[in-house]
């Protein structure tokens, strides 16, 4: 399981520096712009030279209203200003085909530049207080598209997770969906090291995470501090060990 850290500066970015052993991607967002909130295209140059170059940088582009041609722009931008992973909310996506015809022109925008860019569809765990386009729906969406990933987040920051919104065993069925089209399947929304043991059992590929490595535990106003990346990489390694021998790991 990988682990991808947001920080939303290029401070933040430093920050995640001094921790670059315990962490796999550097995800470069806009908290106060929502829940997968883009940044300015300069952040994520600064952003990508702050981080060691063999850490990857994602980014994404926004929760997203249903214009192809928008978001396939703004794709562009991301990928152009040096990430690698393009991650792209279906907010205002309100069925399959609406979401399948966005991703299909992020897809072609970003791999038209960069072959080796990996694109994820993001879908959201509290779809239904959003009215965006069904969770399971978006393995789919992803696969029919040429995503490479399918992740889910939580739409509305108000202190609630995933596992409020759909539980461990309706997330694991997003994993399975995701890996039987040969997509990654990436898992947000609040994640503490609670949700460790069950994200690990599910297969889960990408663990993203923010308040749970911010000060305080708190995504707006917190700050990332290499001490809890370092914390949160090893409950992350201390679950997958014990779940390779079978030896269930307490929480």
């Amino acid at each position: 399981m990988l682990l991808l850290i947001s920080p939303d500066s290029v401070e933040e970015a430093l920050d995640c520096a001094k921790a670059a052993e315990h962490l796999d991607i550097v995800d470069v967002k806009k908290p106060d712009e929502g829940s997968l909130g883009a940044n300015f295209p300069w952040v994520i140059r600064e952003i990508r030279e702050a981080v060691p170059a063999d850490k990857p940088v994602s980014a994404t582009v926004g929760d997203v209203p249903y214009k192809p041609g928008t978001v396939a722009q703004a794709a562009l931008g991301a990928v152009v200003s040096g990430a690698t992973y393009i991650k792209v909310g279906l907010y205002g996506c309100t069925t399959p085909e609406q979401g399948i015809e966005v991703m299909r022109a992020v897809v072609r925008a970003v791999k038209d530049h960069r072959p080796d860019a990996l694109v994820v569809a993001s879908g959201y765990a509290d779809a239904h207080r959003v009215g965006c386009v069904n969770p399971l729906a978006v393995p789919n969406i992803a696969a029919r598209s040429g995503a490479d990933a399918a992740m889910l987040d939580t739409a509305i920051k108000d202190g609630t997770r995933l596992f409020d919104h759909i539980p461990p065993d309706v997330c694991a069925e997003f994993v399975r969906r995701a890996h039987t089209s040969g997509l990654l399947a990436a898992l947000a929304g609040s994640i503490t090291q609670a949700d460790l043991g069950p994200l690990t059992r599910m297969g889960t590929d990408i663990v993203g995470v923010r308040g749970a490595v911010c000060e305080g535990g708190d995504r707006n106003a917190g700050r990332i501090q290499p001490h809890l990346i370092s914390a949160f990489r090893a409950e992350m390694d201390r679950q997958g060990r014990e779940y390779a021998v079978g030896v269930p790991a307490a929480n």
